[in-house]
């Protein structure tokens, strides 16, 4: 079975800190490409939140800080990639869903490749920046429980390898 990402919340931040939130459980992608027209200067306040720290989700297209996988039912890809592609026609200047569907192929792909690597306990956490040359850098973190058995911490963030 196909593992794909879903929007988890642990607190109501997500719905302070972004443009829109994610519900939780809705099905996320890192989104990346929501951003491609902007420059660093661009992003500001809730965008720029949603830019640093957010999944993008594919029922309402809000954001969500984390994400974990989760096994994708038969027939739901169809369905978030006919999403995708009606969002990139409405919202990102696609010609036609036809053009869009690869794309959107593509976006579910790398997000599934994703999710097939993870546990289905993992928390993913992801974060961006705009380099010097102006390109988009993006990273994943896995979110992991702390191992001290401190009371007051839940979890520490460890760097991808």
């Amino acid at each position: 079975m196909t593992r794909l990402l879903k929007a988890i919340r642990l607190d109501a931040s997500d719905t302070k800190v972004f443009p829109q939130a994610a519900e939780a459980g809705d099905w996320v992608i890192p989104g990346t490409f929501a951003f491609r027209a902007y420059t660093d200067e661009g992003l500001t306040g809730k965008l720029r939140q949603a830019f640093v720290s957010g999944f993008l989700s594919l029922e309402n297209f809000g954001w969500a800080t984390l994400a974990t996988p989760a096994d994708l039912p038969d027939g739901e890809r169809e369905r978030l990639i006919e999403r995708l592609s009606e969002h990139f026609v409405a919202e990102h200047g696609a010609p036609s869903l036809e053009a869009a569907r690869s794309v959107a192929e593509a976006e579910l792909d790398d997000a599934a490749e994703i999710a097939a690597e993870l546990d289905l306990d993992a928390l993913l956490a992801i974060s961006r920046e705009i380099d010097e040359d102006g390109s988009i850098r993006e990273s994943l973190h896995l979110v992991e429980r702390a191992g001290d058995g401190s009371h007051a911490r839940i979890w520490d963030v460890s760097e991808d390898e």
